[in-house]
């Protein structure tokens, strides 16, 4: 079928829009009508090369959508089902699924990251050369075939665009807090970065019981933002956080400090911030091949815990819904987190907004 999608062709050129080939699924795989997709700063990277992918590649991995179609012997999912993607599917039998880390699964690396499907082969074309799918996903496009494994059904009646960013950004930030750091409450949090990640971390820190959440961002729009998200208070990132950060914590540093930026530098200055037998969590995806210098002897001496979190530890077949139920109950204000939205051909404006700091996030509707 032919399909309009977002194309990547070369770094540092802008997202161009093309009429694809896109082939039926096949077996195991389901073909999804895209309804909503998010604008997320890890699909600029490409864009940058700070994240290193075949190319041609269709970006996208913050999706919603309905299913129009099923492979052989797919079960999981019925055409018209209501679904959320995840683009870190799990295999359940490998070492990490088995011991309740499936967002580490290491079965499915491998073609993800080559931009195919799990059989490593492409399911885009143009002028039938291959076209590459973005973590599985590639849902900057009207139609995609994904494997059956990286869709979630969620109710019917969820938004899709707030069906789309549960599939990250509010799974990275929210799972960030609940499941990575397990914040503990009365804990004093910062927060460093309050795009969308950073503002879902806010909200899952909110619902983990944190009595202090401080905001920390370049731009002077998100302290606003990030308040009416549960901060308690806004520092604008400069070489004075830490010492700020530091005078509102009673002198110690925060318990808990994110990073949900991916600047190295950025995350030195989080291993400053937190107190000593605090925790770093870094959210953030770095670019590739960077490097962070953290102390090992202060680490040693002050006990500082520095770690990471991968699609914010989650289980999303469980999650997923999780999240959902606690937006339906009005414990995650996941509406107010959709600050825009975008026709697909508008795309480049989407991405530049979100450079600006002008939105919590941007979305695609295809509809």
């Amino acid at each position: 079928m032919k399909i309009k999608a977002a194309v990547l062709n070369q770094v540092g050129s802008p997202f161009a829009i093309e009429t694809l080939n896109l082939e039926a699924p096949r077996a195991g795989e389901v073909l999804v009508k895209v309804k909503a997709a998010g604008v997320c700063h890890s699909d600029y990277h490409l864009r940058t090369g700070d994240t290193k992918h075949a190319l041609p590649v269709v970006p996208g991995h913050e999706g919603s959508g309905i299913v129009a179609e099923v492979g052989p012997g797919v079960t999981r999912v019925q055409p018209g089902d209501t679904v959320v993607l995840n683009w870190a599917p799990s295999c359940g039998t490998c070492y990490y699924c088995l011991h309740d880390r499936p967002s580490l699964c290491t079965t499915f690396v491998g073609p993800l990251w080559t931009g195919t499907m799990l059989d490593g082969t492409t399911r885009f074309s143009r002028n039938d050369e291959p076209v590459y799918h973005f973590s599985g996903v590639a849902c900057f496009a009207e139609y995609v075939v994904v494997a059956e494994i990286s869709c979630v059904r969620i109710a019917a009646d969820i938004r899709p665009d707030v069906g789309a960013l549960v599939g990250c950004a509010v799974t990275s930030g929210v799972g960030a807090a609940l499941n990575t750091a397990h914040i503990k409450p009365g804990s004093s949090v910062a927060v460093f970065g309050a795009g969308g990640v950073g503002l879902s971390i806010i909200m899952g820190a909110k619902l983990a019981g944190a009595s202090q959440i401080i905001a920390v961002d370049k731009a002077e729009a998100k302290g606003d933002m990030a308040q009416a998200f549960g901060a308690t208070a806004f520092v604008l990132a400069g070489p004075q956080v830490v010492k700020r950060i530091r005078a509102m914590t009673e002198g110690r540093g925060a318990d808990y400090v994110f990073e949900a930026i991916g600047i190295p530098a950025v995350q030195e200055q989080c291993l400053e911030a937190v107190r000593p037998g605090g925790t770093v969590v870094l959210v953030g995806v770095s670019p590739m091949g960077s490097g962070t210098n953290l102390p090992g002897s202060l680490i040693t001496r002050q006990e500082k815990t520095v770690t990471g979190s991968y699609y914010g530890s989650a289980n999303t077949t469980r999650d997923f819904p999780l999240y959902l139920d606690l937006y339906q109950r009005g414990l995650l204000d996941l509406d107010r987190l959709v600050s825009k939205t975008y026709r697909l051909e508008e795309i480049n404006e989407a991405f530049a907004d979100m450079l600006r700091g002008e939105t919590a996030r941007g979305v695609i509707l295809f509809d």
